[in-house]
């Protein structure tokens, strides 16, 4: 099994990893995709006078503050038109794709926060009200019933809460609980830059290899900028788990999958 995370930055060609992705279920690789959709919620939350709002949390890592209006919007644009596009990539590529959310049949499952801490003017505050949450469960028998049947799972938050409500949570951290569910040989990360960079934004300082035992180094994580830091830290509980390597890959380019496959990116191991 094979676990694939596609990031919804600008820049990341859909079609390019649907192809790849397609190529190898064809082939008979076990393969299951998570997608994200950040870029595209931003521009239709302003489009429809909901303009998104982020905040930063006391470890660094951000978030999108997730109020009501931007669940429904966040569900619309991740649910609907970026999970159905890459589900129709895959579908012209050969590969029968079923996309589904964490909602349907309570797919991930886990529990909503009643009150989100973040940094503001150099001040810990705290948010409530907020329909964020972390998934702890995944419903393996559902994906186990579409995989048996040949079809490729297409995967998207948000999840459901154990109250039965809709909650952002993370698409890196769903990839690796995924991938640790499954006992994955691999789980890719793929993203607007080929790998961890040591000198964001510079392409040309990409860390090739971290091995597992340093992966948490302070000089590691402090590589980690923005968004990245979702995805170390996703590859922490990947590599805990005993995923047996993790890839951080570029989305930008022809057959992304088996270029990271091949130890093209940043590699974990």
């Amino acid at each position: 099994m094979i676990l694939v995370k596609v990031g919804g930055a600008e820049g990341i060609d859909y079609e390019a990893v649907a192809e790849d992705a397609a190529s190898l279920w064809r082939e008979g690789q076990r393969l299951i995709l998570v997608h994200g959709g950040s870029s595209e919620t931003n521009r239709i939350a302003e489009a429809l006078g909901h303009p998104p709002r982020f905040l930063t949390h006391p470890g660094g890592q951000v978030s999108r503050l997730t109020d009501r209006k931007t669940l429904e919007i966040f569900e619309m644009v991740y649910c609907g038109l970026v999970n159905k596009r890459l589900v129709e990539y895959l579908q012209r590529f050969g590969a029968n794709a079923v996309g589904l959310s964490g909602l349907d049949g309570r797919l991930l499952e886990g529990r909503r926060k009643t009150a989100v801490k973040y940094v503001e003017d150099g001040k810990v505050k705290i948010h409530r009200g907020d329909y964020t949450g972390t998934v702890e469960r995944v419903n393996k028998g559902l994906l186990d019933l579409l995989l048996g049947a040949g079809y490729l799972p297409v995967l998207t938050p948000p999840a459901i809460s154990h109250e039965g409500e809709a909650i952002n949570t993370d698409g890196d951290s769903i990839a690796a609980l995924l991938a640790v569910t499954y006992g994955a040989e691999a789980l890719v990360y793929l993203s607007n830059v080929p790998g961890l960079l040591a000198r964001y934004p510079d392409e040309g300082s990409l860390v090739r290899e971290i091995p597992i035992a340093r992966l948490e180094d302070p000089e590691y994580l402090a590589l980690a900028q923005g968004r990245m830091k979702r995805k170390v830290m996703g590859a922490v509980e990947a590599v805990r788990g005993g995923v047996g390597r993790v890839v951080f890959a570029d989305g930008r380019v022809k057959n992304p999958i088996r270029r990271a496959l091949s130890g093209e990116g940043t590699v974990v191991r």
